[in-house]
């Protein structure tokens, strides 16, 4: 199916302004925009949730559905990165660890 090119042009430009006004939203105004104390407390919260909505998926689905078996070099690797973090608070501690559990599983033992 073709689109005239005005119309692919105005979608290109109207997701431009959209994604500017969203963007730019809490940098508009002069002043903070006054928050209830409800709303504050619940954003704390946002980027923990965005984290988990990307992780938990790539971690216990594989093809649309939830894995099956526990032959998955995945959740071993997330169980050690995962004591790594709270033994040790680091990040890239965190990704090595998880990172050598997960290489030799998948590639070593086709897991």
């Amino acid at each position: 199916m073709n689109m005239p090119w005005w119309l692919m042009a105005l979608a290109i430009v109207g997701l431009t302004v959209v994604t500017v006004v969203t963007r730019a939203f809490f940098l508009i105004p002069d002043r903070e925009l006054p928050l209830p104390d409800w709303l504050r407390r619940g954003l704390k919260y946002a980027p923990l949730a965005a984290i988990a909505a990307v992780v938990a998926p790539e971690v216990l689905i594989q093809q649309g559905h939830l894995i099956q078996t526990l032959m998955d070099a995945r959740p071993p690797a997330v169980l050690a990165a995962s004591a790594w973090y709270f033994w040790r608070r680091g990040i890239l501690g965190t990704i090595v660890v998880g990172m050598a559990v997960y290489l030799p599983l998948h590639i070593g033992l086709g897991w």
